[in-house]
């Protein structure tokens, strides 16, 4: 006759892992990745942080994109897309050292944008410094708004 077993629900009960399931779970529900890696050390898609400003004159798409180097980061415009792509490599200096947390993401990234009507992809620039890409869209002469001076009689 086998032998019974006392059921411990705290036994193997874990609740970082249970905890990461739960963030997982509620970010895929709101449509994301999330952007750290699991305990496992595989490491999860990410997407860098943007933020799109409109003006008179321009767009100005801003991207976060710390320890990026210039050299891993590409920005086309093409069809009326505007795509960032790069990757933030994951080096490991000195191997004395002992990770105890990692949860910044890193790999490869793609972030496309459709150009909003009446811009001018041909004088698109961009600029990148300290980890912040600047991406400039002029808006075309006719698109920008004209002051129509009214004459009362």
């Amino acid at each position: 006759m086998n032998a019974l077993t006392k059921w411990d629900p705290f036994k193997d009960w874990d609740p970082v892992r249970e905890l990461d399931e739960f963030q997982n779970r509620l970010t895929s529900f709101f449509g994301q990745t999330p952007a750290w890696r699991g305990r496992e050390g595989n490491f999860a898609s990410w997407a860098p942080a943007v933020d799109i400003i409109e003006d008179e004159k321009e767009f100005l798409v801003k991207a976060d994109l710390p320890e990026v180097k210039k050299e891993d980061l590409h920005i086309n415009v093409e069809n009326g897309m505007l795509v960032i792509h790069g990757e933030r490599k994951f080096e490991r200096e000195d191997k004395k050292k002992r990770y105890h947390r990692t949860e910044r993401s890193f790999g490869s990234f793609t972030r496309s944008f459709s150009l909003p009507d009446g811009t001018d992809a041909a004088k698109v620039r961009a600029e990148f410094k300290d980890g912040l890409l600047q991406v400039h869209i002029p808006k075309s002469e006719t698109s920008k708004p004209k002051q129509i001076e009214v004459k009362v009689e």
